[in-house]
């Protein structure tokens, strides 16, 4: 095993536990904060060494996974940090990254459903453009963001949230589906535990973004927040 792969299964590992300490722990507690800043620098770390060994390789749909993973991590902390999240350079940094995926993903499409065997790097063209329009879908979050000139209230929380569950979900798979399926024993593969992982993250995803968007969830958090006391500068 090259150390960049080591690097890349360590990160992925400790960003797994970080990612489901999150989802567990109290929502902006100090603990909350703790483990989404590890998540933050594990995501990081794995995507970045993924990319890397995605270019070896190479995959180019991993290529794209690894630029979207952090475009989806970076975009979610952004958001996380700032109660009125106002528009900066990063934010077109990551309009550029997202439509860069999306042109990826269908510029790789059209390779594998032109190609003769109708494959690129042994994959079909589907899971190109499915990836292709997943960086579609959160383009077009950042242009209504643009337009409005910043995001604030709900929609901050729940921009955050689903942006960071689903990045949590790319990187469950690729541990428990993926290429690091292979670490566990194959009796453990074939029970079908490891697919259990992904669809539980999905349902917490829709769960808070339910909670937050439809209910007074937020509303009542935001209300307690304004009543706390705040310390003079």
């Amino acid at each position: 095993m090259s150390p960049i792969m080591f690097l890349h299964i360590t990160m992925g590992a400790i960003a797994v536990l970080a990612g489901a300490a999150a989802l567990f722990v109290r929502k902006g507690s100090r603990a909350h904060r703790g483990v989404g800043n590890i998540f933050f620098i594990t995501m990081i770390i794995m995507a970045a060494s993924g990319i890397y060994l995605a270019i070896i390789l190479p995959m180019a749909i991993s290529v794209l996974v690894g630029i979207f993973t952090i475009y989806l991590v970076a975009t979610s902390w952004m958001a996380a940090r700032r109660h009125d999240e106002r528009l900066h350079l990063l934010h077109y940094v990551a309009l550029a990254m997202t439509f860069a995926v999306a042109a990826g993903g269908l510029w790789f499409g059209l390779e594998a459903q032109n190609s003769p065997d109708g494959l690129k790097d042994g994959l079909p063209a589907f899971p190109h453009y499915f990836f292709g329009g997943l960086a579609l879908l959160a383009a077009s979050g950042d242009v209504a963001v643009i337009a409005r000139r910043g995001i604030s209230g709900k929609q901050r929380i729940a921009r955050h949230l689903w942006r960071m569950c689903f990045a949590y979900f790319i990187a469950a798979g690729s541990l428990f589906t993926g290429p690091g399926a292979t670490a566990f024993p194959e009796a453990v593969r074939d029970t079908g535990l490891l697919s259990v992982p992904e669809p539980i993250i999905l349902a917490i995803m829709l769960f808070w973004l339910v909670r937050v968007l439809a209910t007074r969830w937020y509303d009542g958090k935001s209300s307690a927040a304004a009543d706390m006391p705040t310390s003079s500068s």
